[in-house]
């Protein structure tokens, strides 16, 4: 069977062996990201809607866990927000229900926190993953270029007001653009955004692949543990360096036999993401992820045809 929402299991710095549940049409978001490493949101909306038939992701849930697969987390995320799903709630109840013995993690990027009925929705996950880049609003309109009703307070609020209903693990994500959100001043702000939300920790991030806009860099480890010192200094809520600077290269054996596959039908003829995933049999999103891999080493190159974008490798 084809997956249309599943992608993975993938290895995940954070989650380990997670298996991936996209609900959303792609690149509907309610942020616009300078560092995504997807792509630009093309739909930018606060309106929750069923962008696909419930019944259509549960069948695939079903198939690929018939076998009582061993994972880590089923994990709520993609190339859009979430929670704009409107039936992620019933799809929370559905899978806690058929199969209990799997944690759910959900990754967003807080902006419909401010909304009791979602909050009370996400509430059976074990762990929610929301992330939190400015609380300056100059910050916040550079970085994550916003739906024009979003203001940064109504992310902080939003965090607020879960962490007091919420049971379960919150991992705070805050992700370092060099030059923006890295000064003292801005720092500062956050750490009080911290002190007032009091997740279970605070992760930071920085880019690992190219993002949407080829300005943006990743921050170097000097910086991001100056920063950790400055966010962990007088509270008692631990700060960890996730970014990938930090890390060993996680490219998985599973990724690296994809980029072998990948290459050569790149240099033979030209395809768009979709017709790529359908012939890897993976998630669009993975294939993004792929192809940036060859895009930061200039390798490849896209053009529009038909409306469509076609990838192929450079003569």
């Amino acid at each position: 069977m084809k997956y249309k929402h599943l992608f993975g299991p993938v290895v995940s710095r954070r989650l380990g062996l997670s298996l991936g549940v996209d609900v959303v049409a792609y690149k509907y978001c309610s942020l616009n990201c300078v560092y995504c490493e997807v792509s630009k949101t093309t739909h930018l909306t606060l309106k929750r809607r069923s962008f696909f038939p419930l019944s259509e992701i549960t069948s695939e849930l079903d198939d690929f866990l018939k076998d009582n697969i061993k994972l880590d987390y089923i994990t709520f995320s993609g190339a859009g927000e979430p929670t704009l799903y409107s039936e992620l709630g019933e799809l929370i109840t559905y899978i806690k229900g058929r199969y209990p013995q799997y944690k759910l993690a959900l990754i967003t990027n807080s902006t419909l926190l401010t909304d009791h009925e979602l909050r009370q929705e996400i509430l059976p996950c074990d762990l929610i993953l929301p992330s939190l880049d400015a609380a300056s609003e100059e910050c916040f309109e550079l970085i994550n270029r916003p739906h024009n009703k979003l203001q940064a307070a109504d992310l902080i609020r939003g965090l607020i007001e879960l962490r007091k209903e919420y049971q379960g693990q919150m991992w705070l994500e805050i992700f370092i653009v060099p030059g923006i959100n890295d000064h003292l001043e801005e720092i500062e702000l956050l750490k009080a955004a911290v002190e007032q939300i009091r997740p279970d920790k605070v992760q930071l991030n920085s880019l690992d692949r190219p993002g949407v806009e080829e300005w943006v860099e990743p921050a170097i480890y000097l910086a991001l543990e100056e920063i950790r010192a400055i966010l962990q200094e007088g509270i008692d809520i631990p700060v960890e360096i996730i970014a990938k600077s930090h890390q060993e290269d996680l490219i998985t054996k599973t990724e690296e036999e994809l980029l072998s596959e990948l290459e050569p039908l790149l240099k033979e003829d030209e395809y768009t993401k979709e017709e790529l995933a359908s012939e890897l049999q993976i998630h669009v999103n993975e294939i993004s992820k792929l192809l940036q891999y060859f895009a930061a080493d200039d390798k490849i190159e896209a053009h529009h045809k038909k409306e469509e974008i076609y990838y192929q490798w450079k003569k």
